[in-house]
């Protein structure tokens, strides 16, 4: 209990992201949710990678459920990412979000979008 704490105090929107309601049938977003969670509780906390990774996942997750293109683009993703048998799922799953992640925010600041008011 004592490293959920210290975990929570590094994933600064964990309440946020826990209680996001989503739309009905949305079973892919409450699936992200849960391996979210499941990942940064199980963490080791003196580990300075997965540390990193679990304060990055808290960060995109924010963001999926902030931005709508986000949150599209991440689903789209997600469906062509294969996980073969490996040692631990979850984490597999987590680093290839970091890994869209990336690849999105580099693709999105090459993109500039212009709004015209009319």
């Amino acid at each position: 209990m004592k490293n959920n704490k210290l975990v929570l105090s590094y994933c600064k929107n964990f309440e946020r992201i826990n209680n996001t309601d989503f739309q009905e049938g949305d079973n892919l977003s409450l699936q992200l949710v849960k391996i979210y969670k499941d990942y940064i509780f199980n963490i080791d906390i003196r580990n300075e990678e997965e540390l990193n990774n679990a304060i990055e996942i808290d960060k995109i997750m924010a963001r999926y459920i902030d931005d709508y293109f986000f949150r599209k683009t991440l689903k789209q993703e997600l469906l062509r990412v294969k996980v073969k048998n490996c040692g631990d799922i979850i984490k597999t799953i987590v680093e290839s979000i970091i890994a869209i992640f990336h690849k999105v925010e580099f693709e999105d600041s090459r993109i500039i979008r212009i709004s015209r008011w009319i």
